[in-house]
């Protein structure tokens, strides 16, 4: 069965990861959020820049606020794809605070060094150092609980059909095409072949709720994913399945198909 047929419905399709997609947008709202960050940073007199002038201290701080935004989002999907964080979010959080800060401390160190005045020696490093693990670690941990709050809840993957567990170990994996009542028994018709399971129809449609399938004679179930063609024609309607077996279709379940469009 190709992927086309599995995405119809014959079995569960496994939850997607998250994507956190770079646009525009977004970017722009990055960079404007961090822009008033560096501001106020500048009208507190941060990392003892108080004796600078006020345009030159927010031109100074909004710059070293873009690249650590930057930054830290490059490096916190660097730590997420890391073996060990996987989708641990406070740990991934924490890593990547830890370490962006020898960049941030040399950015931080580095542009004081332009700014009116003596800059800052090599002794004041240790100092510049702590400063910014405590700013990365608050940044990372706004950003990430801002993101959360965004973001819907990331659902349950989908517990398979209780009817996969009944199938024969030679047919064990196999996609269910249709399940043919057959006096006290079912016929299984699989992308692995066919096997008998003593059982009701009835209870076996009950069963295979999750995959996406109908119905369609009180002695046939068949999975719209196996349907390869569909005839009407004097009265009644013929499906064929995948593996070319004809599906007679009554006149009770016709209107029901009809309606979502198997023919």
């Amino acid at each position: 069965m190709d992927d086309q047929g599995r995405s119809r419905g014959l079995r569960p399709a496994s939850a997607a990861p998250r994507t956190d997609p770079l646009t525009w947008r977004s970017l722009a709202r990055m960079l404007a959020i961090s822009a008033a960050v560096g501001a106020f940073l500048a009208y507190v007199g941060a990392f003892g820049t108080s004796g600078t002038p006020l345009p030159l201290r927010v031109a100074y701080m909004v710059v070293i606020a873009w690249i650590g935004t930057l930054s830290g989002r490059l490096i916190y999907r660097l730590a997420v794809r890391l073996p060990w964080i996987g989708r641990r979010i406070w740990t991934a959080t924490v890593a990547s605070a830890v370490l962006m800060t020898p960049l941030m401390t040399a950015v931080v160190w580095g542009g004081a060094q332009v700014l009116p005045g003596r800059g800052p020696p090599v002794s004041y490093l240790p100092g510049y150092a702590f400063n910014s693990l405590i700013m990365c670690l608050v940044m990372m941990a706004a950003a990430v609980s801002i993101r959360s709050r965004r973001e819907p809840a990331e659902p349950a993957p989908a517990a398979p059909p209780k009817f996969l567990e009944r199938l024969p170990a030679k047919l064990s994996g196999a996609d269910v095409w249709a399940v043919e009542a057959e006096d006290h028994y079912l016929r299984l018709h699989t992308s692995k072949g066919q096997d008998l399971i003593l059982m009701r129809l009835a209870d076996a449609v009950a069963e295979l709720e999750g995959i996406e399938g109908e119905q369609v004679h009180r002695s046939w179930w068949v999975a719209r994913a196996a349907v390869a063609d569909a005839e009407r024609g004097d009265g009644r309607a013929i499906l064929t399945l995948v593996d070319g077996c004809k599906v007679p279709v009554s006149r009770t379940y016709a209107k029901v198909l009809r309606e979502k469009g198997w023919f």
